[in-house]
């Protein structure tokens, strides 16, 4: 598998939930950000060319997959800001090893709605987000 990392896997849903509904303030949920973030490890270089390359996105980010032998999809990525990163290793969490079905069958940000997290985004880190979205969804459509 390449670039594999806890997302998904060691690090679920239901636990990011869990974890999440403890925190009443948005500073705590962008400490928690940062945390997943550092968790995610670093994309290899060679792994960030262009054609993995988000635009609409405030900071750099890589979006790549590889298709699993189960039908499922092993998401990948980095991004150069703390706070995407985090982002991008919520995102992870909701969407990895999923059938592109599954994956189009429900909203990739569902679960930052049930962490609280998009109501306090700024507008450039929603749009970010939105980039992130779309692109699982274009590659889930594009491997159904």
């Amino acid at each position: 598998m390449l670039a594999p990392h806890p997302f998904g896997y060691d690090i679920t849903p239901q636990s990011l939930s869990e974890k999440f509904a403890a925190f009443r303030q948005w500073e705590d949920r962008y400490r928690q950000l940062i945390l997943l973030a550092k968790m995610l490890p670093a994309l290899d270089p060679a792994l960030k060319t262009a054609d993995i390359e988000l635009s609409g996105c405030e900071n750099r980010v890589w979006l790549g997959y590889e298709k699993l032998p189960t039908g499922g999809i092993h998401f990948y990525g980095d991004s150069e800001g703390r706070i995407v990163k985090g982002l991008l290793a919520v995102l992870l969490t909701g969407v990895e090893g999923k059938t592109p079905q599954a994956i189009l069958a429900q909203d990739p940000l569902a679960l930052f709605d049930d962490l609280q997290l998009r109501d306090q985004l700024s507008s450039s880190r929603a749009s970010g987000l939105a980039a992130l979205s779309q692109a699982v969804l274009n590659i889930a459509r594009q491997l159904s």
